[in-house]
């Protein structure tokens, strides 16, 4: 399952990267203002910290806006992915970037009846949301289990994103499910790293090190 960073933050992206661990970067204006950076030159930092998947969403909400928008977008870096909301003219557009050549991640879903219809307009990515179901008490994982039985079933090469990841558990339960890619903000990669017996096991050792390191 490769693993892609939300955030805005080029530091985190530096740090996260440097680890080893990521494949790729999801972002939007509101990251990028949050880290107080005009968007283009948000992205173009990214770029030349990961040599992956960079998923830049556009704005407008019309077919024409978003096709001209995503076009921009695009035309920055080979690495840039369009992010395009889930509605009627959003697939629209989905279909005029996919006959160019230009990928795209279809954000914002929320049922399977939905990504179905991302892929079959031709998306590269689709993005459910899984955090965001739980909160409202649906099964957020469980959309990520009918939509991997879709897919299979119909052979679509749209990959799923999992994303609104909110801890370990969605990480792991996406892997089992055959998620092809999550993505997450630093802070849920740095708890998946972490375990509490891998902290105290490593101190035993340098205590017992510093024990028999002078014999």
């Amino acid at each position: 399952m490769k693993i892609f960073i939300d955030t805005g933050d080029t530091t985190e992206i530096k740090e996260a990267n440097d680890w080893g661990l990521i494949d790729g970067v999801t972002t939007n204006p509101s990251l990028a203002a949050k880290a107080g950076k005009n968007f283009k030159q948000l992205i173009t930092e990214i770029t030349q910290i990961v040599d992956g998947p960079i998923s830049a969403e556009v704005v407008s909400l019309t077919a024409d806006e978003m096709y001209k928008e995503g076009k921009e977008l695009a035309s920055w870096h080979k690495n840039i992915v369009v992010k395009v909301p889930l509605i009627p003219e959003g697939l629209k557009a989905v279909k005029r970037f996919t006959a160019e050549g230009i990928k795209t991640n279809v954000t914002l879903c929320f049922n399977a009846n939905q990504a179905l219809l991302a892929a079959k307009a031709g998306a590269s990515y689709i993005s459910p949301f899984v955090g965001r179901l739980d909160d409202i008490s649906q099964d957020g994982l469980q959309l990520i289990r009918d939509i991997r039985l879709i897919y299979d079933n119909y052979g679509f090469d749209t990959e799923i994103l999992t994303a609104s990841a909110r801890g370990p558990y969605h990480f792991m339960e996406a892997a089992k499910i055959g998620s092809d890619v999550i993505t997450a903000p630093f802070s849920v990669i740095k708890q998946v790293i972490k375990h509490p017996l891998t902290d105290s096991g490593l101190k035993q050792f340098l205590e017992d090190w510093k024990k028999v390191a002078n014999l």
